[in-house]
């Protein structure tokens, strides 16, 4: 299909999208069909679904969802866990799709254009990243309020191809991406709360993974102004934007990226090892700061 058929295309999409909403419809009750939130878990955070009300409450695997995209990666259940957070109908997006994994960023996107079509307003996107800035610990949360794309800079953009206007505009504008009202909330739920927790807020870049940044590489991304790294989430904010919704993303800081220069070979033994990024330390962090982003993200949405 050449780039110049965006009737077909776009239709294509919009269809898609409106099957399995149709679907979700078939399974979920009446009260549901109309979910006012859509939370995305992160690596290691899928107990943010736990807080939702246990009656009414449905699970649906991606695996039994038409056109839906699977997840491969560890800590990445792969569910839609329906139902209430407070008085706020929600879905929660157990397990996310990443570009890493292979999928094309239409694909990996796929998600949130079903949350457009359903008439979600608002989008709560959790992430576990690296803390680029040396004043957050492994621990702490960001508040997104900007973003880095750097895939996006080179070109793999998930708005690339033909444009839908039944979802938005060819030429969408990032300046205002993340709702301020809502990151204010994030402070004010924090304070109700009274998280023994450091939450900042700062810059997030993307990178397509699924290799962790090299040392240089780490230096360079601090230079340009990130204070976290990671290898999700922007996606899903633009394409969340694109569809008109409100945005909040918190980045859970699960391990302090090494930025030292490697130690050269000329001046001896050296521990290349130390402060090297796994995805158990990830998996690990998540857990461990689980009832605290559950409870805040049920004070968020509760005063929504």
């Amino acid at each position: 299909m050449s780039e110049s058929s965006e009737t077909e295309v776009d239709t294509s999409l919009t269809e898609r999208a409106t099957v399995v909403m149709n679907f979700i419809r078939g399974l979920v009750p009446g009260e549901l069909h109309y979910p006012k939130v859509a939370v995305i878990c992160g690596s290691g955070l899928h107990h943010l679904a736990d807080a939702l009300n246990a009656s009414p409450r449905v699970e649906i695997q991606f695996s039994d969802l038409p056109y839906f995209p699977l997840t491969t990666v560890e800590g990445h259940v792969g569910k839609l866990v329906f139902g209430y957070f407070g008085t706020v109908p929600t879905v929660c997006m157990v397990g996310r799709i990443h570009f890493y994994e292979g999928n094309p960023f239409d694909i990996s996107v796929f998600p949130v254009r079903v949350f457009s079509v359903m008439g979600i307003s608002t989008l709560l996107v959790t992430n576990a990243a690296g803390g680029l800035n040396s004043g957050y610990k492994v621990g702490d949360l960001m508040v997104l309020n900007d973003h880095i794309n750097f895939p996006g800079l080179a070109g793999w953009h998930p708005l690339k191809g033909s444009n839908d206007p039944l979802f938005g505009p060819r030429f969408l504008a990032l300046s205002d991406a993340y709702d301020l009202e809502l990151r204010q909330q994030v402070f004010e739920s924090a304070k109700t709360l009274q998280l023994g927790r450091a939450i900042h807020e700062g810059v997030y870049v993307f990178v397509s993974g699924p290799t962790y940044e090299t040392r240089a590489e780490s230096r360079m991304l601090k230079m340009l102004g990130a204070d976290a790294v990671g290898m999700s989430t922007v996606p899903e904010i633009i394409i969340a934007r694109h569809s008109g919704m409100k945005v909040l993303a918190i980045s859970l800081i699960t391990n302090a990226v090494v930025t030292e220069p490697t130690p050269k070979a000329s001046e001896g033994p050296a521990n290349l090892s130390a402060g090297k990024a796994n995805h158990e330390e990830v998996i690990e962090a998540a857990r461990q700061a689980g009832e605290d982003m559950r409870a805040l993200v049920l004070e968020i949405i509760s005063k929504l």
